[in-house]
């Protein structure tokens, strides 16, 4: 993968996505009422009934965001109205779209975080996005120490102290994107893999237990969405490009 800049651009009206090319798009949550209500009536009856579910307006309205933009999203790339696309989910939780609908070549992942989502597209290759808001309160060793590899750990504790916590938050979106690439959920250790956290070092799954091969199939990169933010993306295979967009599209 070519190193770009993370500049979150406005994508051209014909737009298109190559094999070897991986989209990733930034949506801000917090918008207008009559947004809200667009985007509301392009979800399905039971994404509707979801959104009912949430106690609070802000939750509700987020919810309602973030999945019809990933409508409107794969909607643009499949050229198909957002309301026509059908998901179906992975054993572990993880969405796809149904074969009739793209899925057989189209694959996407989502994270959101205190008003903010990531929408990661590609084709034929499996991909998995993870965006954290950083707090330092959660950026602790007892953390760190539940969810982390002893090698993870080791790293953390040698850094100096006023860059761990932005180590820990690279540490913990670089795995949680490689899990959700794999799609198996809580059912891969978090502990059973390495990846690097420190400050400036390149994003890299380092090694995994069990199988020496695997983390050569796989491909981490850094994202930078926006300030007080860490995010990570994971993707299979190596030799694609990155563009980053921004929703919505004028």
């Amino acid at each position: 993968m070519r190193h770009l800049d993370h500049l979150w651009l406005y994508p051209p009206e014909s737009l298109a996505l190559a094999d070897d090319e991986v989209h990733v798009w930034r949506a801000f949550l917090d918008l207008a009422t009559e947004q809200v209500e667009d985007l509301y009536r392009s979800l399905t009856p039971d994404e509707q009934e979801r959104a009912g579910r949430f106690r609070f307006q802000r939750d509700r309205e987020h919810f309602i965001v973030a999945r019809g933009v990933l409508r409107a999203i794969l909607g643009r790339y499949l050229k198909v109205e957002p309301g026509q696309l059908h998901f179906r989910y992975s054993p572990y939780g993880k969405p796809a779209l149904t074969g009739e609908s793209g899925g057989e070549t189209l694959r996407f992942n989502l994270s959101h975080s205190y008003g903010l989502a990531l929408y990661a597209v590609a084709r034929s290759r499996e991909i998995g996005v993870d965006l954290e808001h950083i707090r330092a309160d959660l950026a602790s060793e007892r953390m760190a120490e539940q969810f982390f590899s002893a090698r993870e750990i080791a790293a953390l504790r040698a850094l100096p102290a006023n860059v761990q916590t932005e180590a820990f938050f690279n540490c913990w979106t670089r795995k949680e994107a490689y899990v959700k690439a794999r799609g198996k959920g809580l059912s891969l250790p978090l502990h059973q893999f390495d990846v690097s956290l420190a400050p400036g070092e390149p994003a890299t799954l380092v090694s995994t237990r069990g199988d020496p091969l695997e983390a050569s199939r796989w491909s981490l990169q850094a994202l930078y969405p926006g300030p007080g933010y860490a995010a990570t993306l994971a993707v299979e295979g190596h030799s694609w490009r990155l563009r980053c967009w921004q929703w919505p599209a004028q």
